[in-house]
């Protein structure tokens, strides 16, 4: 039984990739599942100063800490203007001062999903690239286009998605095994 964190890169109390995530969450059986809800961890805007003054909240070192404890990591990222939040960008430059590599063999099933028509894939792409720096290893990826026209939350209604989704998930947890 694998240990799994899963949390959307968002910090909207509205979050659909959070709601992305539970979803997915909800399918994975004989594991041990931690879901965070990121709108209850806010983290103050990374700077220099800010490290030198006031060093690394308990929350982050908490973050760090369920992060690395973790086998594998289900995350879904959101999209401001074709590229990851501020809030989730901040959340890896902080990550990523208090320990370099925090995602050091953690296997990591990354998703994303938006209103439109690419399903935020633009942000997938710039975290794709950018969480193996830390030591992660993205086994498979998903982006769910047409939110609110492919999604219950209950179920992705678009057949074809459901299927993509069942794959990517089944992949992240044989890579697990």
């Amino acid at each position: 039984m694998a240990a799994i964190l899963a949390f959307a890169g968002s910090n909207s109390s509205t979050s659909i990739n959070f709601r992305l995530v539970k979803l997915t969450t909800s399918l994975v059986q004989n594991h041990d599942i931690q879901q965070l809800n990121m709108a209850e961890h806010p983290f103050v805007m990374f700077s220099e100063d800010e490290e030198k003054k006031n060093g690394y909240s308990d929350a982050l070192v908490d973050l760090k800490d369920k992060i690395q404890a973790a086998d594998g990591l289900i995350l879904s990222v959101n999209e401001h203007n074709g590229n990851p939040s501020a809030y989730f960008k901040n959340v890896l430059d902080w990550l990523s001062r208090l320990d370099r590599n925090f995602l050091e063999g953690t296997k990591v099933l990354l998703m994303s999903t938006s209103g439109g028509k690419r399903g935020a894939k633009g942000s997938l792409g710039v975290i794709e690239n950018m969480l193996p720096r830390f030591g992660g290893e993205i086994v498979t990826t998903f982006s769910l286009p047409g939110f609110y026209d492919n999604f219950s939350d209950s179920s992705i209604l678009d057949e074809g998605l459901k299927k993509e989704h069942a794959k990517a998930l089944q992949t992240f947890l044989d890579a697990l095994n």
